[in-house]
């Protein structure tokens, strides 16, 4: 039995009469005979019964209609939701952003929801590392993340946007008139990093490493307000991207380059080789059409 069959007999037994049930399915009255035909064989009962003009059901004519009533309009209901979701009149998007890149993410996000209000955006802040692996096991649909990746044959990437790297100092003492930080001197003093699922944090610590330098890594936090605030308090000292240095209070802090090649890179990335909801599509859209100097590439 299929929904073509099914809605065959149910047309005919609301109509009482194959000519009129052939007529509003645009079929011929000698196909539904057979199709019906076919259908009693199948269920290896008779469904309609003749008397004279009247089309009567059995018992098991009955069932099959009222089931197939209820089975035609949840199938009619898939239809109209899956239309839906095409037109992105509704739908989910599962995104995954950093907590230090969510202050950078209104702007697209903001586009996205006049665009599409019917979708639910569902948003996961964990450190790049995390949501990487989030995007593998198909706990999120696509995230924003800091280049580069691990794995990257398994992810297609929409590059967005590169950013200096700064240290972020109290405006006091030796750090007022600096021009920038050599790397190396940041072994004297306390470091305010990242936590170690922060993709960021990892290649500070690689370019310690490759360096020979032993930091002190005083504080670990996965909230960029934190360590801003750490650093006020005189805690020590933290590296942070350009734009996030820019929204601090420059009567207090001050933020100067690091003299490094390191920078903060960020793509939106993707599992390759999946196929991509539209909600998914319309995302990666709204992204182009927001940093229009992002061009896409598969990792």
């Amino acid at each position: 039995m299929d929904i073509k069959t099914l809605r065959y007999f149910v047309e005919v037994v609301r109509q009482q009469n194959f000519t009129r049930a052939a007529q509003n399915l645009y079929v011929t009255q000698p196909t539904i005979s057979k199709m019906l035909r076919n259908l009693e064989e199948e269920l290896g009962c008779t469904l309609l019964i003749r008397d004279g003009r009247k089309l009567l059901l059995t018992d098991t004519g009955r069932v099959v209609y009222e089931r197939g009533i209820a089975i035609l309009a949840e199938f009619r209901q898939l239809e109209d939701e899956l239309s839906d979701i095409r037109h992105l009149d509704k739908g989910t998007l599962r995104l995954g952003i950093p907590p230090m890149v969510g202050m950078l993410m209104a702007g697209p996000i903001g586009l996205y929801r006049q665009r599409y209000p019917g979708v639910e955006l569902k948003i996961s802040e964990f450190g790049s590392l995390t949501v990487q692996q989030a995007v593998i096991n198909g706990e999120l649909d696509m995230a924003i993340t800091a280049l580069p990746v691990e794995d990257e044959h398994q992810f297609a990437t929409l590059p967005l946007f590169s950013h200096p790297l700064y240290v972020l100092a109290p405006r006091s003492g030796e750090w007022v008139q600096r021009e920038y930080v050599e790397p190396q001197e940041l072994s004297s003093h306390p470091l305010l990093i990242y936590n170690e699922d922060f993709s960021l944090s990892r290649q500070l610590m690689q370019l310690f490493a490759a360096r020979g330098m032993n930091p002190h890594i005083a504080v670990r936090s996965g909230q960029w307000d934190f360590l801003a605030a750490m650093v006020q308090a005189g805690v020590g000292i933290a590296i942070l991207p350009e734009p996030i240095c820019r929204k601090l209070d420059k009567t207090l802090l001050t933020w100067i380059p690091l003299r490094s090649p390191l920078r903060w890179e960020l793509a939106l990335i993707w599992r390759e080789g999946i196929y991509l909801s539209h909600s998914a599509q319309a995302w990666l859209s709204c992204c182009k059409s927001y940093w229009p100097a992002a061009t896409g590439q598969s990792a």
